[in-house]
């Protein structure tokens, strides 16, 4: 798994280096791993564990995660009931650094990033 997961960090190092080659200033940059998008299941969720990883290549990161046929690979679950394990996705992923999460239950998604910053923080 480190070196599918060091093969997509490489690719974006590789293209984002292209970009700012060509005059693209690097605040005009988001980085998209690209959650399902002819990716396996591994390689969905060796992205969605190491958020972190392409944070360290200092660009804002997007994970678009939202009721992708991943979770029913996963969980057996159809289109209609992927809102609440998206939501749960979302959190994880904020906790990693993820600046930017697409995702169609907003209202679920806050709830739940807001729950999991809130256990965070908490005293221990």
């Amino acid at each position: 798994m480190r070196m599918l997961l060091l093969r997509f960090v490489l690719f974006f190092r590789e293209r984002t280096g292209w970009m700012e080659s060509q005059g693209i200033a690097k605040h005009r940059i988001i980085l998209d791993p690209g959650v399902g998008f002819g990716k396996t299941l591994d390689h969905n969720l060796a992205i969605l564990r190491n958020v972190a990883a392409f944070k360290q290549l200092g660009f804002p990161v997007l994970i678009g995660h939202s009721r992708k046929s991943f979770l029913e690979k996963l969980l057996g679950t159809p289109v209609a009931q992927r809102d609440c394990p998206t939501a749960i996705i979302s959190a994880l992923c904020a906790q990693q650094g993820a600046d930017i999460l697409r995702v169609h239950d907003v209202a679920k998604t806050v709830a739940a990033v807001r729950l999991a910053k809130e256990l965070a923080q908490a005293p221990v």
